[in-house]
């Protein structure tokens, strides 16, 4: 009885629970957080169930994501790691290359995850590896997006390649991610219990048509429309490798709303963090409400989300850090039109 309760340890950990810790961090896409909250649970659920001599009846379920840049993917896995307190390892799919080309090999994604551990095996087994810009690894033709030719280095041999990692068992890794060419310095490691999570924008998913812009997101499809197999594979994915990434979730483009309560709501919103750096200059730092809309529809106007918040904040904020101390005392409250004018000059 005592190992059937330790099979259910994690039962404290709860999808609700993984949520409400990932809504502390995260502004919206409510959908893809429920969607991450239950496949981590079960991620962790599998772990257990393995380790105490269950049958390989469990299958993991690695996830696709799929979004507008600066929509929160990269940071919802980052955070998810480290709400679980497991390894995370962020890989660009770009650099990956088939085998026989320079570059990176697919088995450098789970030597930084070893890294990441200082070379702890087994922590690096049960930990989340993160591979941005999937979709850029789609199968090209010789009239393809990029213009690539039909030596296809970075598209079908890379999804190939792939394949092994996000569904096998055991490999060896490199020990040195800066020298993953010598193949003398490598570690075999199980990787059958590591969760992987694929991201993209599939900005170009839609060819354009008339009256129309190009861009799958730019059109405003319905909230958590899923985009099909069918898709994918119309677009260059081979249907091996969407059969391992069997969860999929769209992440929605966030709102003028959203980007202010970006700013200002999280545990680690940006706001707080520069009115404590000028708190310690003795600055009493504020925001108008338009001054954070004007900051929001910047970013939006940039289409880069979320991820344009921080250099557009620098941008307002340089003339009053630049002569901080001399300030001390003084109640600061920014504007619109201080917004305005700072944006104007990026």
């Amino acid at each position: 009885m005592k190992e059937k309760r330790e099979i259910y340890r994690f039962l404290h950990v709860t999808p609700r629970r993984i949520f409400e810790q990932l809504d502390q961090y995260v502004i919206g896409q409510r959908h893809a957080k429920e969607v991450l909250a239950i496949a981590a649970y079960n991620h962790l659920k599998r772990i257990e169930y393995l380790k105490f001599g269950g049958d390989v009846s469990i299958r993991k379920s690695n996830i696709l994501m799929i979004g507008p840049s600066g929509s929160g993917k990269t940071y919802l896995a980052r955070t998810l790691a480290k709400i679980l307190d497991v390894a995370f390892a962020y890989n660009d799919a770009t650099a990956f290359t088939e085998a026989g080309y320079y570059g990176e090999d697919v088995e450098v994604a789970i030597g930084r995850l070893l890294y990441a551990t200082n070379q702890n095996v087994n922590a690096a087994e049960n930990g989340i590896v993160f591979i941005d810009e999937i979709d850029k690894i789609a199968r090209r033709g010789g009239s393809a997006r990029t213009g690539a030719g039909p030596r296809d280095i970075g598209g079908e041999g890379v999804q190939q390649a792939l394949l092994k990692i996000l569904e096998g068992e055991k490999i060896f890794v490199p020990l040195n991610v800066t020298a993953h060419w010598n193949k003398y310095d490598y570690v075999e490691i199980d990787i059958s219990n590591i969760l992987f999570i694929c991201a993209g924008s599939f900005s170009d998913m839609d060819e354009p048509t008339e009256g129309k812009t190009a861009g799958f997101f730019e059109s405003a499809p319905p909230p958590h429309h899923e985009i099909g197999t069918e898709e994918l594979v119309k677009y260059g994915f081979v249907p091996e490798l969407l059969g391992r990434l069997p969860l999929r979730v769209e992440l929605d483009e966030l709102t003028a709303d959203d980007l202010v309560s970006i700013l200002t709501e999280p545990r680690e919103a940006m706001i707080p963090e520069y009115q404590r750096l000028c708190a310690l200059d003795q600055i009493q730092l504020e925001f108008s409400r338009g001054a954070l809309l004007e900051v929001a529809h910047a970013a939006m106007k940039q289409r880069l989300g979320a991820r344009a918040l921080r250099a557009i904040l620098e941008k307002v904020l340089h003339p009053i850090l630049f002569v901080g101390p001399e300030r001390a005392g003084e109640r600061i409250v920014i504007e619109p039109d201080d917004v305005r004018r700072a944006v104007a000059q990026l």
